[in-house]
C-alpha cells in the first residue's frame, strides 16, 4: 500500500508540474496548445541521452528544459500570430512530428526498442539515519508550506466573498475543501514519512518531485502576481488593451510559451526517471489531454486549482483501475476505453455546469471565445 501511494504521489507531482506549464500558456495567456507533450518529449530524451554520455543529471535536466524552451521559441515564432484554432492544430502536429522522429531515428533514440539502463537520481543512494532525518525534515517543511498556502487561499476567498456578497460566516464549501485538503495532505505526509524511513529509489524520487513542485509553484505564483503576470492576464482578456498601453503582446506571448515549455521539459525528465525505460509510445497526444483535463478540472488561471485537478485526476485513475474490474460490468479489453469515456463525460458535465473548473473563475476560461 505504501509503495502504491508513493507511485500515486510521484504521478500526481509530475503531472502537476506538467500542467503548471500549460496553465501559464492557456490559463494565464489564453494560448491553446494541444501539443504540450512535445516539450515533455524533448525534456525526457535530452536528459536521458545526455546522462548516458556522462553528463551530471542536474545539468542534463536543465539542458532538457532549455531545449524545450528553445522549441517553444521556434514554434511560437511561427504560430503565435495564428488564430486560436490554427494554433491548436499546429501544436498537436509538432508533438506528433517529434514522437515520429523519436520512433524512426534509431541511431539516436533506439526507436521502438526504447532506451533502458540510464542513470537515475539517487539511484545508488544508501542513506543513514541522519540522511533520512534530513529528508523527513525537508518533507515536513514542504507540508508546512502547503498548509500556509491553503490557509492563505481560503482567507483570500473568504475576504472576496465577504466584499462581494456581504457574508459574515466562513462558507461551508470552503470548510469542506479545507478539511479535504488537510486530510489528504496528512495521508500523503504520513505515507511519505514511512516510505522515507524504509528508503528505496522511488522514495527518493518522490521527495525530489515534491521539492521541484513546491519550488515551481512558488515561482509561478510569484510571476503571475507580478506586473509581468498582470500583462499576461490582460492579453488573455483582450490583447488590444495591453497593446494600446505600449506592451509588445507577441513578445509576452512568446515568453509564456517558452516558460511553459521549459517547465514541461523538467516534467519530462522526471517522467523518464519514473518510467526508468522510455519509448516513443510514452509520448502519445493523449498525454497533452491529461494536462488539459487537470487544468479544466481544477480551474484555468489558478495554480492551486491545477494541484487539486492533478490529485482528482490520479485519484479517479486509481479508483477506476481497481474498482471497475471488481464490479464485473465490463471486460478488461474495453475497460481502458470506458475509463476515458467516463472522464470525458465528467468533463462535459463540468463544462456545462461549472465551466471555470472547481477553483477557477469564469473569466479565466477562454476556450469558448
Amino acid at each position: 500500500m505504501v509503495s502504491y501511494l508513493v507511485f500515486l504521489t510521484i504521478s500526481t507531482g509530475i503531472f502537476a508540474i506538467f500542467a503548471l506549464g500549460l496553465n501559464i500558456q492557456w490559463g494565464y495567456t489564453g494560448l491553446i496548445n494541444f501539443g504540450h507533450v512535445a516539450f515533455m518529449t524533448v525534456g525526457a530524451y535530452t536528459t536521458i541521452l545526455l546522462s548516458l554520455q556522462g553528463i551530471p543529471l542536474l545539468v542534463a535536466a536543465i539542458a532538457g528544459a532549455l531545449l524545450a524552451m528553445l522549441l517553444g521559441l521556434f514554434v511560437g515564432l511561427s504560430t503565435l500570430r495564428l488564430r486560436e484554432d490554427y494554433l491548436a492544430i499546429v501544436t498537436i502536429g509538432v508533438s506528433e512530428l517529434l514522437r515520429l522522429i523519436a520512433l524512426n531515428e534509431e541511431w539516436l533514440t533506439r526507436g521502438a526498442f526504447g532506451i533502458q539502463g540510464f542513470p537515475l537520481p539517487l539511484g545508488n543512494f544508501n542513506p543513514n539515519w541522519l540522511s533520512k532525518g534530513t529528508m523527513i525534515a525537508i518533507l515536513t517543511a514542504i507540508a508546512l508550506f502547503g498548509l500556509w498556502q491553503l490557509k492563505r487561499r481560503l482567507q483570500i476567498e473568504f475576504a472576496t466573498r465577504k466584499q462581494q456578497r456581504g457574508i459574515k460566516r466562513f462558507p461551508l464549501d470552503l470548510r469542506f475543501w479545507g478539511l479535504f485538503a488537510v486530510l489528504l495532505g496528512g495521508v500523503i505526509y504520513v505515507n511519505s514519512v514511512v516510505a522515507l524511513i524504509n528508503y528505496d529509489y522511488k522514495s527518493g524520487l518522490m521527495l525530489l518531485i515534491l521539492i521541484t513542485l513546491t519550488v515551481f509553484y512558488a515561482i509561478v505564483e510569484s510571476l503571475v502576481r507580478s506586473p509581468w503576470g498582470r500583462v499576461l492576464k490582460a492579453i488573455r482578456e483582450d490583447e488590444q488593451v495591453p497593446r494600446a498601453l505600449g506592451k509588445d503582446v507577441f513578445w509576452y506571448k512568446l515568453q509564456a510559451f517558452m516558460l511553459g515549455g521549459a517547465i514541461a521539459g523538467i516534467a519530462g525528465a522526471f517522467y523518464a526517471w519514473q518510467l526508468t525505460t522510455i519509448y516513443p509510445s510514452n509520448f502519445q497526444p493523449i498525454i497533452s489531454f491529461y494536462a488539459w483535463t487537470i487544468v479544466v478540472l481544477g480551474g484555468a488561471g489558478n495554480n492551486g486549482g491545477v494541484l487539486l485537478g492533478a490529485v482528482i485526476f490520479w485519484a479517479y485513475d486509481s479508483l477506476t483501475r481497481f474498482v471497475l474490474p471488481e464490479l464485473g460490468w465490463i471486460d478488461d479489453a474495453r475497460l481502458g476505453a470506458f475509463r476515458i469515456l467516463v472522464i470525458g463525460l465528467i468533463l462535459m458535465v463540468l463544462m456545462v455546469s461549472r465551466p471555470q473548473g472547481i477553483l477557477g473563475k469564469k473569466e479565466e476560461l477562454t476556450l469558448g471565445r
